[in-house]
């Protein structure tokens, strides 16, 4: 076994799909430097404290106070618990319950908003959370072999990048059939159970097993599978969108499926 060094910076990995989530960041209200004038061009001379924005560093600051709340309510939860409560607990609709759009109005996908927009008060009760140590994403990255890892050394079979535990699922350039792992943990209630629905991209078809998960107690980990396999009606090197959903009749646990064929 030998690590493995960068194919380089710009690479990126197509089987976990990204962003995260979305947040609000149109016309927000944010705290300006002095010493940069709101126009930010050479013939604006002005000083101010403060100034509405917009983009996505308006909603990184967002997504940023959630995790830091849930850290306070949830001191012993990791980083990848934070952000999976985030993601699985986001919603696809406006606040007046219509599907995202983008900015010329037309109907938004998971490339855009990933997960969907954000909903901090879901997020403190998930009910289940998808969580990765550092070894997990040690491992990722050596099935990915995006990123310099020396001198971790790498397993000589290498995990999918696909199989990271992560709060959704991506799969790129399928050819047949393709079988990937997932394991959530209850920071719910105990004797709970929690049942499946699935959303299967079009043109895919998705089998999870088992399709119900039951819990005795709270921090019990439940693994199941999930297969994807190509249909005759999935259009080749183009991305379809899905999503399965766990839930214990409170919670609904959702998680994007993004997946694509050669």
């Amino acid at each position: 076994m030998a690590p493995f060094t960068s194919r380089g910076p710009n690479d990126i990995e197509p089987n976990i799909l990204k962003p995260d989530i979305t947040a609000p960041g149109l016309n927000i209200l944010a705290a300006w430097s002095e010493a940069s004038p709101p126009l930010n061009v050479p013939s604006d001379h002005r000083v101010v404290k403060y100034k509405i924005d917009s983009g996505t560093s308006m909603s990184c600051p967002h997504v940023a106070a959630v995790a830091a709340l849930l850290k306070a309510i949830h001191p012993h939860w990791s980083s990848p618990a934070i952000k999976s409560a985030m993601m699985t607990m986001a919603k696809i609709t406006n606040n007046i319950g219509r599907t995202i759009t983008d900015l010329l109005g037309n109907i938004a996908s998971p490339f855009e908003y990933e997960a969907g927009h954000i909903q901090p008060s879901k997020a403190a009760d998930p009910g289940l959370v998808y969580d990765a140590s550092y070894m997990d994403y040690l491992l990722f990255l050596c099935g990915s072999t995006r990123i310099l890892l020396d001198p971790f050394e790498c397993p000589r079979v290498l995990p999918l990048p696909s199989d990271l535990n992560y709060p959704s699922l991506a799969i790129a350039n399928l050819k047949k059939v393709m079988a990937v792992k997932r394991t959530v943990t209850n920071v719910g209630t105990k004797n709970s159970s929690y049942s499946l629905r699935i959303n299967p991209p079009p043109g895919y078809s998705v089998k999870i097993s088992p399709a119900t998960l039951h819990f005795r107690a709270n921090g019990e980990k439940r693994s199941f599978s999930i297969t994807v396999k190509v249909k005759n009606t999935a259009k080749k090197n183009k991305f379809s969108f899905g999503s399965y959903t766990w839930s214990d009749g409170i919670h609904l646990v959702r998680s994007p499926i993004t997946v694509s064929s050669q």
